[in-house]
């Protein structure tokens, strides 16, 4: 069963204990939290600005509220969570600060998952194309593009450093696989468990 999995979702399953109340920010089309139901019997509770991956949330039996997560959470109290998700969210947030302070305000921990535009592959594109990189991983181009941030592991590290956050785990992942050895050269995604 868990082979069709991704590897992203596998770890936060991993992560999330069995019953957990858990918000996710950005919930796409509901994949994460329908695991999250089926294998931890968790709360769950998604936010998503797409109306197509909303009916595909609904048509899944998940509670998911139409918003954009740029304009806060202003209708749940602090700590009312005990995970919030931003799993590939964070980096096509316009406010990243105030989303991630809210994430942390409402959520006793919180999930981030980011892509790591400083893989080699995007490292050498740039410098032997003298382009924007294209990868499984960043499948877009420089024109039509989601992301708004481009972030490396390395910088979201540095930023909660900076910011006071406490980053209690970190688990990096490259294909279906999980890197062990230099991560902001040989991952293509980060997972992040922090705290405040």
């Amino acid at each position: 069963m868990t082979d069709n999995i991704r590897i992203d979702h596998r770890i936060i399953s991993g992560i999330i204990s069995s019953g957990a109340k858990v918000l996710d920010l950005g919930c796409g089309a509901g994949d994460l939290l329908f695991l999250l139901v089926g294998e931890k019997n968790a709360k769950v509770q998604g936010i998503e600005l797409n109306e197509q991956s909303i009916y595909k949330c609904v048509e899944k039996g998940l509670s998911v509220f139409h918003s954009d997560v740029d304009s806060g959470l202003p209708e749940y109290p602090d700590k009312s969570f005990d995970f919030v998700i931003l799993n590939q969210s964070l980096q096509e947030t316009h406010r990243v600060e105030f989303v991630l302070n809210e994430a942390l305000r409402v959520g006793k921990k919180v999930i981030v998952g980011v892509p790591n535009f400083a893989h080699y592959r995007s490292r050498s594109q740039l410098f032997f194309r003298g382009r924007a990189p294209v990868t499984p991983s960043l499948p877009y181009g420089w024109h039509n593009s989601p992301n708004l941030h481009f972030l490396s592991i390395t910088d979201f590290a540095d930023y909660c450093k900076a910011h006071g956050i406490n980053v209690e785990q970190t688990f990096f992942t490259a294909g279906n696989n999980t890197v062990k050895f230099w991560p902001n050269m040989l991952a293509t995604a980060g997972i992040f468990v922090i705290s405040r």
